[in-house]
């Protein structure tokens, strides 16, 4: 495993981030694909064993029962000054005033909700898991500046907004020295690149780590075009909203990246994240395991070199596409 540093933190995390929405009770939320407990644990025992570090899960998945479940596993395998653990706040799964969002009290009690169901006494990263348009920007980061202040979570982070927003957010952290964040989670991957045009090079210039979500465009780059997937591919409504508008487009990318791995003798999910592995602005990104060949592949294309000709033979048949995901 390599490792490398959060964006311009000093925190050293595994260039593969292993993303736990995966795991939790598929009787509690809308996640109906998720692997229960036992199903769960060899997957995260497989990910430590591989040398991956970093887990990044929310308190929205499956109702809370991903945190539960990911903070038993951890506690009991892994040694926690070792082990970086990221949760997410914003979404609620109770329809009631202050249940979710980012006002100052919704993240209080998320905190604390969110150690305590995870058994642990603090995060490593704690994110906003979208843009809250109804608490200004400025009450949520002074809250998030004292959940770090009280020893709650060592760093913040961020996920899927505009780049003015994000940028707004890290001038008025700046200017008030309220705790900045070190991180970005966006939807990116080669069926998905419009983050390219302000998100990522926002983050180059600002020195924050980047940690795509979705590397793999929720099963897409992983099997040949029409191909069906698993049971989450026919259940999981949001991920059916992020690629319908661009199916011919997308068709070709696939097509390509299909071609090339088996010029290549390689998965194609492997070849896809080896793709996003030469970006240079991505430091880790979130994976996705209910096979162990999931984890095996992602960790093999950590060695899988692509030359810059074969990188343009990737890119090439993008398109742009519309704007989704921050929803």
């Amino acid at each position: 495993m390599e490792y490398t540093r959060l964006g311009n933190s000093g925190l050293k995390v595994s260039r593969l981030c292993l993303g736990c929405m995966t795991y939790g009770d598929p009787k509690r939320g809308n996640h109906t694909w998720s692997l229960g407990e036992n199903e769960s644990r060899p997957f995260i025992a497989r990910a430590l064993e591989l040398g991956i570090n970093f887990f990044d899960t929310a308190n929205a998945y499956s109702d809370g029962s991903s945190e539960e479940i990911v903070g038993r596993a951890l506690r009991e395998m892994g040694k926690r000054d070792e082990l970086v653990v990221a949760t997410k706040v914003f979404y609620s799964w109770r329809e009631r005033p202050n249940a979710g969002g980012l006002s100052r009290k919704a993240i209080m009690t998320a905190i604390d909700d969110s150690l305590q169901r995870l058994g642990m006494d603090y995060v490593d990263l704690y994110q906003t898991h979208r843009w809250d348009y109804d608490t200004p920007i400025e009450e949520t980061l002074e809250a998030l500046h004292d959940v770090v202040r009280q020893g709650k979570a060592r760093y913040i982070g961020a996920s899927s907004m505009y780049a003015w927003q994000f940028a707004k957010a890290l001038q008025l952290a700046e200017r008030h020295r309220w705790t900045r964040f070190v991180s970005m989670q966006p939807h990116y991957n080669l069926l998905y690149r419009e983050e390219e045009r302000e998100m990522l090079p926002l983050c180059a210039e600002e020195k924050i780590g980047v940690i795509p979500w979705s590397p793999l465009a929720r099963g897409k780059l992983t099997r040949p075009w029409g191909e069906a997937g698993g049971g989450r591919a026919q259940t999981d409504e949001f991920g059916k909203t992020l690629y319908q508008k661009t199916e011919s487009a997308d068709r070709e990318v696939v097509d390509r990246l299909n071609k090339m791995a088996g010029e290549k003798s390689v998965p194609p999910a492997q070849l896809a994240l080896a793709w996003m592995l030469h970006q240079p602005v991505v430091t880790a990104p979130i994976i996705g395991a209910t096979k162990m060949s999931h984890l095996d592949d992602a960790v093999a294309a950590l060695n899988l070199k692509l030359s810059p000709n074969e990188i343009d033979a990737l890119e090439e048949p993008y398109v742009p596409h519309p704007v989704l995901g921050f929803s």
